[in-house]
């Protein structure tokens, strides 16, 4: 899942207003942002296996420290121990938390059953969403649209920028998940890692998005 990671952290905005977009998808990235570190590192081994689903070519082999449930938790924890020292509030950094956490719910209803609950010998767990095209379209497609619509309802452009923030940031993400089952598969595990820590990227990006559209007038600042 891609863009639904992204959907969550952009509904999370409407629960904590005063919490910057940019730390809510940081946390419903980290366990994808840490996964490409850890490949690289040897420490976590994935497979290119066309056809392993019909969505997504990879075989996820052993990501237990960036994608188990334990760990997970664990990540969050610390996220929100960091958004805290950067001046988060409360309720913000129990949001940032749960994001973390929520990488892995929606993991679960994606994946093959490959997700550990802890690191070490573990159930693996997964729905496959994955094994269907037009379910995965359908059901991811529907959760970012959603978010959206949501993150828009309340919040107005402050010029030109703020558009092209934003529908570049929603164009590029969507574009780079719809394309995606239809590409070559990467040349190899390191080209993979090395992509994947571009994702990094939305960061700063969707800071930039939140920056720029602010919320109506009446419902104060964000």
């Amino acid at each position: 899942m891609f863009v639904g990671h992204l959907a969550v952290a952009f509904a999370g905005k409407r629960l904590s207003p005063s919490t910057p977009l940019g730390w809510f998808v940081a946390a419903a990235s980290t366990p994808d942002l840490l996964w490409p570190v850890l490949l690289l590192l040897g420490v976590e081994r994935v497979s290119i296996t066309p056809g392993a689903t019909a969505f997504n070519p990879l075989v996820f082999d052993h990501y237990p420290w960036s994608h188990s449930l334990v760990m997970d938790v664990a990540w969050g924890a610390a996220l929100a121990a960091v958004a805290g020292w950067r001046g988060v509030d409360a309720a913000g950094r129990r949001l940032v938390a749960l994001l973390v956490v929520s990488h892995w719910v929606l993991d679960w209803v994606t994946h093959a059953p490959d997700l550990p609950l802890w690191p070490g010998p573990s159930p693996r767990l997964g729905l496959g969403l994955w094994n269907s095209i037009p379910a995965t379209y359908l059901v991811e497609g529907a959760m970012w649209v959603a978010a959206l619509l949501l993150y828009l309802r309340e919040r107005r452009a402050s010029g030109l920028v703020a558009h092209v923030a934003l529908w570049s940031f929603v164009l590029v993400t969507t574009g780079l998940w719809a394309t995606g089952p239809f590409g070559p598969p990467p040349p190899s595990v390191n080209a993979l890692a090395g992509f994947a820590l571009f994702g990094a990227i939305t960061i700063p990006w969707a800071a930039w998005v939140d920056r720029t559209w602010r919320r109506s007038a009446g419902d104060g600042d964000a």
